[in-house]
């Protein structure tokens, strides 16, 4: 069967969108579907997608393509709405990364759409009613039922009609606000609603809008963020850098957090954020105004004031059975850390918890499912939809945002209660494909058709359960007990989904844990593997005798018979293996791990030991590459450009005074510090003077677990931020232009292969990284929409310029994969300097022997151009390691 997977859209969920069509892209079986990527496009276009571009960390790193457009002063990455038609036409841009489809044709080319867009025009009932004039059968609730799902006011009238308990509401409408005064509507709401109070933008999804208030001084911009409206003076603006001009345009046109494009100043529209800091600074500069309100172009007309909730809140999917009655999966609390469970909280791996089920007595419990159930059927929903909501402390449970498409990112709550009945993510999707066509066959439309196609789904499904194929058995172990351990967990899920969908191969999930004088591995079941992060997962395969939550068993009862007709075992207790056990049980390794241990040669000593296979660095490599110290002192002494660096060692630190002269007499301030043997960008500081010096060192040798407060402080450190605890840490002098016309940082992959037996390297084209901030975050390497990666690399932009150096990049990353004997695959990092004469500089920062290998990671793109996809990728790394054992047993 063919399934369209329609993702991307116009509303500003688009990148996750964009991501969760990437997950179900990789995560459909592959002997059931054929899946068949649709972008649509901001503008409305739907787009056949070249399968590589899939890969891409998000929308702008490839479409509209920055080689296509006209150049502007400033170099924003943009969205093809801020393109101007009359200078760079859309349909040369399309054709770039596809080809341009019309409704008329989808029947040609799919069966089925699997519908992974979110917010306005892809929640709202406007791409089911055209799926359903075109006769394309399609996932989730219909027309109805979806409109109502978007529009959160029509939502609270339905329920308080319904008799749901909610908070207090106030719907306001933008012409009111934009005149009435902020003293008497505050003064209004606050009788109406009391403080805190909520404020929300109407149809948007993924807490875009929203705000907590508590004082008058936060009422209007809280508004203003609803609306999509900002207020710029010219007192600011004057006083700003050119730096601080581009980053605050940045911000204001980030569609997520920000208020996007275009924008509309007074009857002035502006599309391009180049063109927009060109009239701001034309318009403060003449002197011809004070200040200038700047509103999205797309906005709300309304403006939802809720009282706030004070309580635990929740999630819970409720799903269809066969017979057509829902059934909810059980609620999942969402531990965060501040008032609001934001953009970063939702997406980013260990910045929230989710605990399922929710903390409650079972009766409780019982109340949040009964209700959830209820509104389901209130509000006409079909197959799947996510209730979210509150218990306060008296036990009483307000429902609010019913979602007809959930998030499918891989840690998405869709996933995670899913896995708690013994569904993973491949036979969870292809029960929602399932159960779709049976409610679209309801309907009566189109019933002769979706007929066939349930009738032969349903034998191939039976097919594989009673012919199952056989498979090569690969234990996947993620998790470790460095600070990159939640970064692990996504990159082992992903390796894992991609493996579950093939035709090839068997995925174990394993978790390891311990410290480096003990390895503990866990055989942890799909319900464990999806916790939200490695510290979740720990709780779980540490408490194996604390038995299963009486309300799990309950729950996997009333959806066996779901479970029996998609999944094979299902278990949901972790178990403990020694490495033995380990070897008994599977037939190879993919280490998913970074940091130490995995990265550094001693979990490859104990799989060798077994003799298991396993993908990546042997063991002498791994030791060397884990230290950044080491790795650069050997590249040196090989002609090959590095930082100049040194180690602080904590016994160095009690003669403070001594280290902090000595360091700054070979070392100018800005450097950058970081552990010497960790990744991830965790405690990767740009360090300006000596308060900052004094503080990262003291975080880094502190005693306890816990953040030193005003250490923290100094170094502006996030909430749940990854900062660990070493004997040493790592100082470098910060790599900078040094006279050349252009400068870049960049990260480059490469695989291994055999050539009889001759190692022979393929380098990748390397990604250029646009960091943000003074150093690549976290969220920028790993959190779906964020970081900002052009693959290939902006060398020249001269075709034979680009070529050449290009390959002389390549020619020296290959150059120190081969010095430290990298094997399998890597990724590098390294800062490029091309000078006017060509001459062209590669200064390397680290190589990575077991890359990040999360569903947007770079390495993923640059392999995409070489014509790998993923699985295809992550096939041969796996039989570069099964080749490599059986060379050395030959020799």
């Amino acid at each position: 069967m063919k399934i369209g997977i329609f993702f991307g859209g116009q509303s500003r969920e688009r990148e996750i969108s964009f991501a969760g069509g990437r997950t179900v892209y990789d995560n459909l079986d592959k002997t059931l579907f054929e899946a068949i990527p649709i972008f649509v496009d901001s503008l409305g276009h739907f787009i056949l997608l070249d399968w590589q571009f899939i890969y891409k960390g998000t929308i702008r790193d490839f479409y509209p393509p920055a080689a296509l457009l006209v150049k502007k002063t400033h170099n924003f990455q943009i969205y093809v709405e801020s393109v101007d038609a009359t200078e760079s036409p859309i349909e040369p841009l399309i054709d770039q990364i596809g080809k341009i489809i019309e409704p008329h044709e989808f029947k040609s080319l799919i069966d089925f759409a699997f519908l992974a867009l979110h917010g306005p025009y892809g929640e709202d009932g406007n791409i089911q009613g055209l799926l359903e004039w075109y006769g394309i059968p399609y996932s989730g609730s219909g027309i109805l039922a979806s409109a109502i799902g978007i529009n959160k006011v029509a939502q609270k009238r339905l329920m308080k009609q319904a008799g749901f308990a909610g908070p207090n509401t106030k719907i306001l409408s933008k012409s009111y606000l934009k005149n009435t005064d902020i003293n008497l509507l505050f003064n209004d709401l606050q009788h109406h609603l009391g403080l805190p109070f909520v404020v929300k933008a109407p149809s948007q999804g993924s807490s875009i809008g929203v705000s907590v208030v508590s004082r008058l001084s936060d009422l209007e911009s809280a508004i203003h963020k609803s609306l999509f409206i900002t207020t710029l003076w010219s007192e600011n603006w004057l006083n700003y850098s050119a730096e601080d001009k581009y980053n605050w345009i940045r911000d204001l046109v980030d569609i997520r957090t920000g208020i996007g494009l275009p924008v509309r100043i007074n009857e002035t529209v502006i599309a391009h954020p180049s063109d927009l800091l060109e009239y701001i600074n034309n318009i403060f500069i003449t002197g011809s105004s004070k200040s200038l309100s700047i509103e999205a172009v797309e906005t709300e007309d309304q403006v939802l004031f809720e009282s706030f909730i004070a309580g635990k809140e929740f999630s819970c999917i409720v799903l269809q059975d066969n017979e057509g009655q829902a059934i909810a999966l059980p609620p999942t609390e969402i531990v965060k850390g501040n008032q609001l469970f934001d953009y970063r909280s939702k997406y980013l791996p260990g910045m929230s918890r989710k605990v399922t089920p929710i903390d409650l007595p079972t009766e409780q419990i019982e109340k949040i499912r009964a209700e959830a159930v209820r509104l389901f059927d209130s509000l006409g929903f079909n197959v799947y939809a996510r209730i979210d909501g509150f218990v306060t402390p008296e036990g009483e449970v307000f429902l609010n945002d019913p979602n007809t498409t959930s998030g499918m990112l891989p840690s998405s709550f869709f996933f995670h209660q899913a896995a708690e009945i013994g569904l993973n993510p491949s036979q969870f999707l292809t029960y929602i494909i399932r159960t779709s066509l049976a409610q679209r066959h309801k309907t009566g439309k189109n019933s002769l058709t979706i007929a066939h196609l349930l009738q032969s789904l349903d034998q191939q499904i039976l097919n594989l359960k009673t012919q199952p194929l056989k498979k090569i058995k690969v234990a996947v172990i993620m998790g470790g007990y460095s600070s990159e351990r939640h970064i692990s967990v996504e990159s082992g899920r992903n390796i894992y989904e991609k493996l579950a969908s093939s035709t090839k191969y068997e995925p174990i999930p394993v978790f390891l844990t311990g410290n480096d004088e003990q390895h503990e591995l866990y055989l942890i079941p799909i319900n464990v593997m999806l916790k939200d992060n490695a510290d979740d997962i720990k709780e779980k395969v540490l408490h194996l005798a604390k038995p299963r939550h009486e309300l799990l068993t309950k729950i996997s009862t009333e959806t066996k018979h779901i479970t029996q007709q998609f999944a094979s075992d299902t278990g949901f207790t972790p178990k403990l293996i020694s490495y033995q056990e380990l070897a008994n049980l599977v037939d190879e390794v993919f280490i998913a791990l970074h940091g130490r241990p995995g990265e550094d040669g001693a979990l490859q000593r104990h799989l060798e030991k077994h003799g298991l296979t396993y993908n990546g660095s042997g063991i002498k490599s791994s030791s060397i590459t884990i230290n950044k110290f080491e790795t650069n002192k050997i590249l040196r002494e090989n002609g090959i450009l590095v930082a100049n660096h040194r180690l602080v060692y904590s016994e160095d630190w009690l003669k403070k005074a001594q280290t902090i002269t000595e360091i700054e007499e070979h070392f100018n301030y800005p450097f950058i510090a970081k552990p010497a043997d960790d990744g991830c960008s965790s405690a990767v500081k740009k360090i300006k003077n000596r308060a900052e010096l004094e503080a990262f060192a003291n975080m880094m040798f502190r005693e306890t677990v816990e953040f030193l407060p005003e250490e923290t402080k100094i170094l502006q450190l996030k909430y749940n931020e990854e900062f660990p605890q070493k004997r040493y840490f790592l100082i470098e002098d910060l790599i900078d232009k040094n006279g050349a016309k252009h400068f870049l940082e960049i990260t480059g992959g490469m695989l291994t292969k055999f050539d009889d037996q001759t190692i022979v390297y393929e380098v990748f084209e390397p990604s250029e990284t646009l960091a943000t901030g003074e150093v690549l975050s976290l969220e920028e390497k790993f959190l779906a929409g964020e970081g900002q990666n052009i693959t290939p690399a902006r060398f020249s932009i001269l075709p034979t310029e680009q070529a050449l150096i290009s390959q002389l990049v390549r020619a020296t990353l290959e150059k120190a994969a081969k010095v430290l004997q990298v094997e399998g695959y890597c990724r590098i990092d390294a800062f490029v300097r091309i000078y006017e004469d060509l001459r062209v500089e590669t200064v390397i920062i680290e190589i990575n022997s077991l890359p990040g290998m999360t569903p947007a990671t770079c390495i993923f793109h640059q392999s995409a151009l070489n014509g790998h996809k993923p699985y295809e990728f992550i096939d041969s790394i796996l039989t570069y390691g099964q080749s490599r054992i059986s060379l050395q047993v030959g020799a």
